[in-house]
Parts: C-alpha cells; sequence; structure tokens
C-alpha cells in the first residue's frame, strides 16, 4: 500500500506541475533581441515561426552589442552579453468550483499564484537557454522549475541548411519547438486549486522536474525534426546520489526520449505532424530489485492558418494522442495493483483564435481512459475513483486578453464530464464529476 501512495502522489504532482506550463515568455530574450514578444509569441507561450527558429538556434540570436574576443590557437574567444539576463513574472489567481471540497472554503483567491524568476538569454556565440525558479505558493517556498541549456550550430547536408544542437533539460518535451506536446500543451495557465484526475501517463508531466537529461536534436531543411534524449531521475531535495526513498518513480538505467516531426508551409497555412515517446524501467520507493516498466507513444499535429483579409489573424489547433503499456512488476508485488499489466489512452484538441495580439478565445477537450485497477486507482473523496477506472473527459473554454504584450488577464472554465471513473458520486463519497467544475481568473504580470 505504501508503493501505491508514492504512485498515486507522483501522478498527481505531475498532473499539478502542468500548472507551471505557461512559463514560456520570458522577458529576457525581448531584451536581448531587441524584438517585440510578438516577434516569437502568439498566445504565450505559443511560438511563432521565428521564435521556433529562435530556439532551435539555442536562444541565441541578439540584437544588442556583445563583449567579444576573437579566440585563436590556444587563446579562447568570448562572446558575452553586456547584462545579466534576468526577467520574471508574477500570477494572480482566482479560483471557484461548482461544488467546495470538504472542510475548505470556496472562491479563493491567491496572491500570488505564482512567481518566477528567470535566468535566460546567450550565454555565448552558440550556447542559451533558460533556468527558471518559481514560488510554490501553498509550500512556501522556491524550487527549480523548467530548465533547458542549449548548445546549437549550423551546416549542410545534401546541400540543404542542418540546425543541429545538444540540449540539457529537466523536463521531457520541454526542449520540443511545438505547442501540441504536453511540456508547452494548453490550458498555458491553469488553476493549482481545482481538483486534477489521477491517471497520467509517464510522459505527460509525471517527471516533470524531478529528472536530469542529455540529449541531442537537429532540423534539416526547415522540414524534418528529429531528437533524442537519455534521462536519469535527479530528485532535488532528496539525498545525492539519489537512494529512492520516498519517491514513486526511479529511473533504473536511462529513460530514453525521442522525438520525430516534419512541419510544412503552403500560402496561408503551415502543419506540423510528428511522433515522440519514452521507455522507463522504475522501481517505486528503491533503485533495487522488481521494476515497473511503461513505454508512451504518442502523435501529435499543430496546424496554422493565417487570414490577410481580417489583418493576419491567426487560428491554431493543437491535438496529441498518448498511449502508455506498463508492466507493474513491482506495484504488484508491493500490493498497490490488482494487475500487472496496463493501458491508458489520452487524446487532448484545442483551438484558438488569434484577434491580432491582443484577444484570444480557446476552447479544448480532453479525455483519459485505461485500465480498471481499483488498487491503483483507489476510493477516497475528492481524488479517488469509486471503482477504479482512471476515465476522465472535460471541456475548456478560455479568453484571454493583452492590454499589453507584457500583461495578460484571463478567464477560464474547465467542466468535467467524467472524473476519475464516473459521472455521478464518482469517488463512492457522495461527489460528481460537475462538482469539480470551476471558475478561473487569473493576472500575469510579465516583467
Amino acid at each position: 500500500m505504501k508503493t501505491r501512495r508514492f504512485l498515486l502522489t507522483v501522478m498527481v504532482g505531475g498532473v499539478a506541475l502542468l500548472s507551471a506550463r505557461e512559463a514560456g515568455a520570458v522577458a529576457s530574450y525581448a531584451r536581448q533581441t531587441g524584438l517585440p514578444c510578438s516577434s516569437c509569441h502568439t498566445t504565450y507561450p505559443e511560438l511563432t515561426p521565428f521564435g521556433r527558429l529562435f530556439k532551435l538556434n539555442g536562444y541565441t540570436t541578439t540584437g544588442l552589442t556583445q563583449v567579444e574576443e576573437k579566440g585563436k590557437g590556444t587563446k579562447s574567444g568570448l562572446s558575452l552579453a553586456q547584462y545579466l539576463p534576468l526577467s520574471a513574472f508574477f500570477q494572480l489567481g482566482f479560483t471557484s468550483t461548482h461544488q467546495p471540497q470538504p472542510g475548505a472554503q470556496n472562491g479563493n483567491f491567491e496572491l500570488p499564484q505564482a512567481v518566477s524568476l528567470f535566468l535566460a538569454g546567450a550565454i555565448a556565440s552558440h550556447a542559451g537557454g533558460f533556468v527558471q525558479v518559481t514560488y510554490d505558493a501553498q509550500a512556501d517556498h522556491f524550487g527549480l522549475d523548467n530548465t533547458d541549456l542549449r548548445y546549437a550550430n549550423r551546416t549542410k547536408l545534401a546541400g540543404k541548411e542542418l540546425i543541429y544542437g545538444a540540449t540539457f533539460n529537466n523536463n521531457p518535451t520541454v526542449e520540443d519547438v511545438w505547442n501540441s506536446t504536453p511540456a508547452w500543451g494548453f490550458p498555458w495557465v491553469s488553476s493549482d486549486v481545482q481538483p486534477s484526475p489521477t491517471a497520467a501517463t509517464l510522459i505527460d508531466g509525471t517527471l516533470a522536474q524531478d529528472v536530469a537529461g542529455l540529449g541531442g536534436y537537429a532540423m534539416w531543411n526547415n522540414h524534418l525534426y528529429g531528437a533524442a534524449t537519455a534521462y536519469r531521475s535527479e530528485h532535488l531535495g532528496g539525498p545525492q546520489p539519489p537512494t529512492g526513498t520516498d519517491f514513486g518513480f526511479n529511473i533504473r538505467g536511462v529513460a530514453p526520449y525521442w522525438r520525430l516531426a516534419w512541419q510544412q508551409s503552403a500560402g496561408n497555412n503551415y502543419v506540423e505532424v510528428g511522433t515522440y515517446g519514452m521507455h522507463a524501467r522504475s522501481t517505486p520507493g528503491n533503485v533495487v530489485g522488481l521494476a515497473d516498466r511503461y513505454t508512451d507513444n504518442a502523435a501529435d499535429l499543430q496546424y496554422e492558418r493565417v487570414l490577410p483579409t481580417r489583418g493576419n489573424d491567426v487560428i491554431s489547433v493543437h491535438s496529441t494522442y498518448i498511449h502508455e503499456a506498463s508492466s507493474l512488476e513491482a506495484t504488484l508485488d508491493a500490493g498497490g495493483a490488482t494487475l500487472a499489466r496496463h493501458r491508458l489512452n489520452t487524446f487532448r484538441v484545442d483551438g484558438t483564435y488569434h484577434f491580432g495580439n491582443k484577444y484570444a478565445p480557446t476552447f479544448g477537450y480532453f479525455v483519459t481512459t485505461g485500465t480498471t485497477d481499483p488498487l491503483l486507482f483507489a476510493q477516497a473523496p475528492v481524488s479517488g475513483s469509486a471503482n477504479g477506472d482512471p476515465k476522465s473527459s472535460g471541456y475548456i473554454a478560455q479568453f484571454s486578453y493583452w492590454p499589453v504584450q507584457n500583461v495578460q488577464l484571463a478567464a477560464q472554465y474547465k467542466g468535467y464530464l467524467n472524473f476519475n471513473g464516473a459521472r455521478t458520486n464518482y469517488d463512492a463519497a457522495g461527489r460528481n464529476a460537475t462538482g469539480n467544475n470551476a471558475v478561473y481568473l487569473m493576472v500575469w504580470f510579465i516583467f
């Protein structure tokens, strides 16, 4: 039972960490390049074609004078920004759920919901990245958030341009340049008060900020993209080297992540189609003994259309499907599951209409289904499942307004059609899926 608690805690924590995915707009880059935020972003953190190219090139494009010295022979060169590339954001949030959570107030103001500090920008002529530290209001401390440091360069392959590089990061898919994969996917802002479903695949935020990875990537002819990264458990806040105690996922060996995508533009239309995935062996609460095995295979799609007759407004659509096959031998042996073999499937789709860069309504749909297991998905008030079924589905309607490019106001409604396996009395304590529906209001300052 202790193993099961490890697993469920990390799954729920992984889902909760998705609320930090909006941290894609970094004012340091605007200062570095001398360009407005809209050059790289439509809706934060949605990237424009220039924004995707900027990231592929290691965040190194600059419009500022550098401190430079040419290297030759045994003498090292230097290309250094004249300023320390710091930036920050500050978020205020309000959440009201349809039904109060037992023993807790409803209509929650958070001042702040989140505060993030960034060290972000070019480090050298071919190296750059960002390091994000975020304040957790509920834990009342700062902690390391999404981080991506990379080296990038260019060459020719078969007469076509090849951009290639290496990345050090702490969240599978955080290095991606599209908004159809989990780290940067919709919703880009969300409540940390509203209850979240228990079940989540490994690649869908479960390992976020709990791993360290080294990988490489390449974009050929501005069409074909490939990437591969090897991850190990890091467990910030735990002992080093890790013992695995009190952690639900402890990667045995390395966990490989892979990515392949094709992008194509035709007139006012742009499309990206791709696949990504991950395989991991993990022992809950230990670094030796029986291991659980996970294999995630996923497909994604991103479509954009520019509307010249509408002042170059943009329609964007993102979608992803993740299939996870797992063999939970360690969890079964510890009494945390009734079956060893499980399946978990997640599908999401969202669409946004961008009225210039000032207004953006978005609507999204999501559904997760999988193998029923009354021990793995156990009964508990609000967070549990009465029948052990992981199915959850629902929709998100959001409207965002930017009075200026570094201030966002957002109103969001997230509704559930199913929650942890049922529409009514899903937790065997009388709570319905719609009880977790919530209105969420947010103000976001970026500076």
